[in-house]
């Protein structure tokens, strides 16, 4: 038996002490720890479930110039690209998104980029395709 310590230091009555000792601490039905901020957070099974716009389109999220649409695609780009494909041409998008697993659509739609440009970023890419992007707040 190997322990932290090293080979077989405890033994094998301690082992099985310690074992009894927690065995009964989880029967007793009180927490083992002496902390209170040790112990798990409740689950939070009787909280109403909660949805991002119920029956709505989702509108208090998106920034001025986009709409709900604009904004699940940019994250969906966004998750797929990454920032380390940045700065980069069409195929090299194009080939991020392939190896990356992406849905057909965001190939499709990266394929409609302009060859022999450079996107900074996906809101370039957004841009480039005609697509609702983020306005600055002045």
């Amino acid at each position: 038996m190997t322990t932290e310590h090293g080979p077989g230091k405890r033994g094998a009555m301690r082992d099985d002490a310690a074992k009894e000792e927690l065995r009964g601490e989880l029967r007793s039905g009180r927490s083992p720890r002496a902390d209170e901020w040790r112990e798990a957070e409740p689950s939070g099974e009787d909280q109403p479930e909660t949805d991002r716009a119920p029956d709505t389109t989702l509108t208090g999220g998106t920034p001025p110039g986009m709409g709900a649409d604009d904004v699940e695609l940019r994250n969906e780009l966004a998750r797929h690209l990454g920032i380390s494909v940045y700065p980069a041409e069409r195929d090299a998008i194009l080939r991020t998104l392939r190896g990356n697993n992406a849905p057909d659509r965001l190939v499709d739609l990266a394929a409609r980029l302009p060859a022999g440009h450079t996107f900074g970023n996906v809101q370039d890419i957004m841009r480039a395709l005609g697509l609702g992007t983020e306005q600055r707040r002045t």
